[in-house]
């Protein structure tokens, strides 16, 4: 993910998983969105980056789990990164956390100077 253009395939991919992870549309809202914040935010603040999607097939618990890996300069403090209302750009601050809210597990690390990655399950239940 190093351009704006790449932020679009990104949503294209994570669309198409979900859908043959067989996730309905609301499902498939909520995880498009989430990996749009995350590698929107692993664009602007760690210089780029890159996404893993991973499908958990039939026949054990279905999911879809994405990995977003960035070299940038870390996470100084996670907890008040994932508050509503924290930015360090211009943006509204929701990204994060609103990413943590749409999906079931969500773990980040980070270390200053070290990049971050964000590793986010959804499970389909249905």
């Amino acid at each position: 993910m190093r351009s704006e253009e790449d932020l679009l395939t990104v949503r294209h991919a994570v669309r198409a998983a979900t859908v043959e992870a067989g996730f309905g549309i609301v499902d498939q809202t909520r995880i498009v969105t989430a990996a749009s914040e995350l590698a929107r935010n692993a664009y602007v603040h760690g210089g780029g980056g890159t996404l893993e999607v991973r499908l958990f097939p039939p026949g054990g618990r279905r999911g879809l789990r994405l990995t977003v890996r960035d070299e940038g300069p870390g996470i100084p403090d996670v907890e008040a990164a994932l508050r509503d209302g924290f930015t360090t750009g211009s943006g509204l601050g929701h990204g994060l956390g609103g990413a943590r809210r749409l999906m079931h597990d969500f773990r980040v690390r980070t270390a200053p100077g070290k990049g971050t990655t964000v590793v986010v399950t959804r499970w389909n239940d249905r």
